[in-house]
């Protein structure tokens, strides 16, 4: 696929997640760490526009002079932005606006880069695209939070592919032997930085569960208390329990003497044998724990992956997120991407549902905070 087909593909996929949608439903923010449709339709367009055409397409004019203010994000190299917790409070540019910025820089894109931009251009395009497509899940995954808290639970879209029913299609362990191993990346392509540092880890014996596990499973773990049971959790995460009134996976309800939980088609009957999703790494480490088991590191992860059918769910790790042997940030702002997010963060491997086409690979660090549940993460264990 040749870089202007990618951008152009790309760049529909993400208009397409938000073709269901009212003009109302792109303006929400339903809490502090998701944001609205609207600013996830203009940011990846800005990253586009400020990183790419301002620097390197002569004669470029921008969209609107308040757009870097409004839909920056974390970049500090990119200047002033909106806070991220008043993101939804951008009712202005309108919905209709926000989409005319993207066909405006759409079109200077395909432009630019059918004159054939030098390698290293290249190369930030790509990193665009990739920064679009991370988006792109984190969009479902607020959209999915922000139709969760409208009390009549309505649907995303009726034919939507994520109705979130994804059984195991292996179980049982497997064993990995005991040795010294490469970890990162080494395939041609894109990676991104903080996959790169090939470096030899040495492992023990271990083995690993073929199959994530399902509501059945976590239904026990509920059944037997384990949300009243300080001794299964990390003190952090008894804190948190407590502290949130937390008794069940995120979107699951109790009604009428059975467990229902929000899907992307509405509410739905909780089915044992489904792979449970929106979990904690402090509800994940819990459940390991109750079972006389731990999660993996990400290193066991990454060498087991060969063996394991991933992909359905982002995996927590027990390991913290930080920098392989020979990580350096690049220059300027491309260089806030991953590095100074090196901290109080947990390690996740694979990928999800949500995850979108061809954007996942084995030595894919996905990173979040331990107390997250909103993205579709789950649990494989190892003993």
């Amino acid at each position: 696929m040749n870089l202007v087909q990618h951008f152009t593909e790309v760049r529909a996929y993400t208009e397409a997640i938000c073709q269901p949608l009212t003009t109302e439903d792109h303006q929400v923010q339903a809490a502090s760490f998701a944001s609205p449709a609207k600013w996830h339709l203009a940011h990846t367009t800005w990253f586009f526009e400020t990183f790419v055409l301002l620097p390197y397409m002569p004669g470029y004019e921008v969209f609107h002079s308040d757009f870097n203010f409004l839909f920056n994000s974390y970049y500090n190299h990119a200047g002033e932005r909106v806070a991220r917790t008043h993101r939804g409070s951008i009712t202005r540019p309108g919905v209709q606006k926000v989409y005319e910025y993207r066909a405006y820089v759409n079109g200077a894109m395909s432009r630019f880069i059918k004159d054939t931009p030098e390698e290293e251009v290249c190369n930030l395009i790509t990193l665009g695209i990739h920064h679009e497509q991370q988006h792109q899940e984190l969009l479902l995954t607020d959209i999915k939070y922000m139709l969760w808290q409208n009390p009549l639970f309505p649907l995303y879209h009726a034919d939507t592919r994520l109705l979130d029913n994804e059984r195991n299609e292996k179980q049982g362990f497997v064993s990995v032997e005991a040795g010294v191993y490469d970890i990162g990346f080494q395939d041609t392509g894109f990676c991104y930085d903080n996959e790169l540092g090939v470096h030899k880890v040495y492992l023990h014996d271990f083995e690993i569960d073929q199959g994530l596990i399902t509501n059945g499973e976590y239904l026990e773990f509920i059944n037997d208390g384990a949300y009243s049971n300080f001794d299964v959790w990390l003190d952090e995460g008894w804190s948190w329990v407590r502290e949130n009134n937390i008794g069940a996976p995120l979107y699951w309800r109790f009604i009428d003497g059975e467990w229902h939980q929000f899907t992307l088609k509405g509410l739905q009957r909780v089915v044992p044998d489904e792979i449970v999703k929106h979990i904690s790494f402090y509800e994940a480490a819990a459940f390991a724990e109750w079972k006389g088991m731990r999660l993996p590191t990400e290193f066991e992860w990454e060498v087991a992956a060969q063996k394991l059918h991933w992909g359905k769910r982002w995996e927590w790790t027990n390991s913290a997120y930080l920098p392989y042997p020979n990580f350096s940030r690049a220059k300027g702002a491309v260089g806030e991407y991953n590095g100074k997010f090196m901290i109080n963060q947990m390690v996740l491997r694979g990928a999800s549902i949500a995850t979108s086409p061809n954007h996942g690979r084995k030595t894919y660090r996905n990173f979040f905070h331990p107390n997250y549940q909103w993205q579709f993460t789950g649990i494989r264990l190892v003993k």
